[in-house]
């Protein structure tokens, strides 16, 4: 995929995180990346993707020499056990536990896993529930 593709009508056009530790971060989104079935779009010397995930060095030159402050990004799962391996995999690559797989009240079906990354981002993997049921019928809570 080339990083400069352009998706029209998409909500989020891209997401930048920008990490104390690139290669820890490589290592730790690669393993999520992959139990989530999430190709890596590529990989530089100063940052790398995935879809519209960026994340990069403080020098890269999207960053201007800044970190990013605390983010929750949370990844669609397609089901229960995917969001039990996101777990396992984020905590077996350098992820802290921030919350373990199971249902949320925030709606009928919502399971969900949350970790922290090795920069402190809440990253969360959650599975809405059987495809059948409608958006009109999800309420979400925050």
């Amino acid at each position: 995929m080339d990083i400069n593709e352009l998706h029209r009508g998409r909500l989020i056009d891209h997401l930048q995180l920008v990490v104390r530790d690139l290669d820890a971060s490589r290592d730790f989104y690669s393993a999520v990346f992959d139990i989530l079935q999430v190709p890596m779009g590529g990989v530089e010397d100063d940052f790398f993707w995935a879809d519209e995930f960026c994340v990069s060095t403080a020098e890269s030159a999207a960053a201007q020499g800044e970190l990013t402050g605390r983010a929750h990004v949370a990844f669609q799962a397609a089901d229960e056990a995917m969001v039990d391996a996101f777990h396992a995999a984020a905590l077996a690559h350098g992820g802290t536990d921030h919350g373990a797989p199971g249902k949320r009240p925030y709606h009928p079906g919502y399971y969900a896993a949350f970790v922290l990354d090795p920069d402190g981002n809440n990253i969360e993997a959650v599975y809405h529930g059987p495809a059948q049921r409608s958006a009109e019928s999800v309420k979400v809570s925050f």
